[in-house]
């Protein structure tokens, strides 16, 4: 995709979030694209939303579990194939509560939980290489505080 005016480009931002739940990683697994990838519970920034708010509805919305946010882990900028530009903010978080019955977002068809290897052997199945870099990451000990994103008035 190519702006004749780059005064109008701008990235697409994400929120994703890595949810540890006894030595396993949340995921969800979706349509995209036409192929059945992996994800972690991830989304679009809306407006007027602050990102750790995206990340906590996200979180809900597609996988149906609310979760309690404990650090950021990073800022990640991908170039996809399409041209498409995306800055995922990625913040780690521990489960609180599951609502089985909670209907969740078009083309998710369901959460599930890996363990780091099953997720990494997956590879070819991730939505994008984002999801292993924040996954990797996180495994590595890159935690930040949540004051690093902050969001004014």
């Amino acid at each position: 995709m190519s702006f004749p005016d780059d005064r109008f480009w701008q990235p697409d931002t994400t929120v994703a979030t890595i949810v540890v739940r006894d030595g396993r990683l949340l995921l969800v697994e979706e349509h995209a694209e036409g192929r059945l990838v992996l994800n972690q519970p991830a989304g679009h920034l809306e407006p007027d939303e602050s990102l750790q708010d995206a990340a906590l509805r996200e979180t809900l919305e597609e996988s149906g579990w609310t979760v309690r946010l404990t650090h950021f882990v990073g800022a990640y900028q991908w170039k996809a194939e399409t041209g498409r530009h995306y800055l995922r903010f990625a913040f780690a978080g521990e489960p609180v509560s599951h609502d089985a019955a909670r209907a969740l977002d078009e083309g998710i068809v369901r959460a599930l939980w890996m363990t780091p290897d099953e997720l990494r052997q997956a590879q070819a199945r991730h939505r994008s290489p984002l999801v292993w870099r924040v996954a990797a990451d996180y495994l590595a000990g890159r935690r930040l505080p949540l004051s690093a994103v902050a969001q004014l008035a």
